[in-house]
């Protein structure tokens, strides 16, 4: 009796694309950790072909970074992922941002010069700014069809966090992050919902309270107690599903859903707590706390600038 032969292993591939010096060494480092052969800065010209060689090695996990240095051969990427995907290959793609002004600040601590800056120009603070704006304009189809992941208030060790959550994610369904921040700090570059809970109950003003976050049973018993906390949370839960099923219509992978209050202390956390165990059940959900562990104005956050 002839038996059939064993099928090659699905190739499981990420590609790690953003901006210079939003943290792709730092995933990168992240994905080899997990046990991703990695390889940065591949030529998207060599991409199918690398991942034509993988497949023949039987080569099981593949993290690839791609960055502005191909900045020539970039529009080829989109049409090489579709036909990498229509081959059975399992593909995530994770954009890296950051604001322009965290940007400038990462640059201008290390001194080290943007692939896209001018080495003569007068102004460099100036040339600065503007090779970042060619940056995003260059990389804007990348990530439109990725996974962004913000990293403009983040430490290395959360970036790290936050990237082996997602490839342990299933590829094949959506995937619902929600993310608690501050209003004072910024508004999440990587939303595609924001909600602004300011107007609710503050446990702030609480001395008892003010130390401890949304995750703590003290807190989570005040919020519990005023009504309009409940009505928000039933009006967040209501909007999201109601458009899921669009979302996932529309080949959504993941959707980050940013809950902001004044501090990202208390009723930010509270609700996107209780709203990634509502959606649970039925979903896959991640959760993201920005302010809690958040990097320090000078620290390393999510990294040096990496091209």
């Amino acid at each position: 009796m002839n038996s059939a032969a064993p099928s090659s292993p699905v190739l499981d591939m990420v590609l790690i694309t953003g901006m210079s010096g939003s943290g792709k060494s730092v995933a990168l480092h992240a994905l080899e950790d997990a046990g991703y052969y990695c390889v940065d800065n591949l030529p998207p010209e060599l991409l199918v072909s690398f991942v034509a060689l993988q497949n023949k090695l039987n080569t099981r996990k593949v993290a690839i970074a791609m960055d502005v240095r191909s900045a020539t051969s970039l529009p080829l990427v989109p049409q090489q992922l579709k036909q990498i995907r229509n081959q059975g290959v399992v593909l995530e793609s994770v954009f890296l941002d950051a604001s322009t002004d965290t940007l400038v600040r990462r640059f201008s601590e290390t001194r080290r010069l943007h692939p896209l800056s001018r080495r003569d120009a007068s102004d460099q603070q100036r040339a600065l700014v503007d090779a970042i704006s060619e940056e995003r304009e260059l990389l804007g189809e990348l990530r439109e069809h990725a996974h962004v992941i913000d990293t403009s208030m983040i430490r290395s060790s959360q970036l790290q966090g936050y990237v082996k959550a997602l490839i342990s994610s299933p590829a094949t369904q959506l995937t619902l992050v929600f993310e608690s921040f501050a209003f004072k700090r910024g508004v999440p570059v990587d939303a595609d919902y924001v909600f602004d809970v300011r107007m609710l109950p503050n446990p702030h003003y609480e001395s008892g309270l003010r130390h401890l976050t949304g995750k703590d049973s003290e807190v989570v018993n005040y919020l519990k107690a005023h009504a309009e906390v409940d009505d928000m949370f039933r009006h967040i839960e209501q909007f999201i599903s109601h458009w899921l099923q669009a979302l996932v219509r529309d080949h959504r992978s993941y959707v980050t859903v940013a809950i902001g209050c004044t501090g990202g202390q208390h009723r930010s956390v509270y609700l996107v707590e209780r709203l990634a165990q509502a959606f649970s059940a039925n979903w896959v959900t991640l959760k993201r706390h920005r302010e809690l562990d958040a990097a320090p104005p000078s620290a390393d956050a999510a990294t040096s600038p990496s091209p």
